[in-house]
């Protein structure tokens, strides 16, 4: 399950704060039911036109990995949770949502894995994959 996220209308302040971010990547995989196996690792980008500038972050977990690129001058972030363990991808919405204090989010959920792989064929079954861009969460 993959699931990605862009978030709109967060505080350039919150999304500027690299310790901000690493707090969230240190805490959020148990408080979603996954296991971190590495430290966080926070990046900041000073960009040549400061609108593209931002905090990048990633931290490992057992069941794959979450990531995290914000633009703070773009009041914009974009999440990737990907895990081999299913999770509630609403709940992860608004916990997210929350946390980063967005206004709006689109989001897409993508199955992935070797379920969804035919081998006899050898091409990647269509899963099935829900596509927010037509409505807020």
């Amino acid at each position: 399950m993959h699931l990605l996220i862009d978030g709109y209308g967060g505080r350039n302040e919150t999304l500027a704060d690299p310790e901000f971010l690493r707090e969230f990547l240190d805490s959020f995989p148990s408080a979603i039911g996954m296991i971190k196996i590495s430290t966080p690792s926070v990046v900041e980008y000073e960009a040549p036109t400061p609108e593209d500038s931002g905090i990048s972050g990633f931290v490992i977990i057992a069941e794959s990995h979450i990531s995290v690129h914000t633009f703070p001058h773009r009041s914009y972030v974009n999440i990737d949770i990907f895990s081999c363990k299913t999770f509630d991808s609403d709940s992860v919405l608004t916990d997210i949502k929350a946390h980063f204090q967005l206004h709006k989010v689109n989001f897409w959920v993508v199955a992935r894995g070797l379920e969804n792989y035919d081998p006899q064929l050898a091409i990647p079954r269509l899963a099935e994959a829900r596509f927010s861009n037509a409505r807020d969460h």
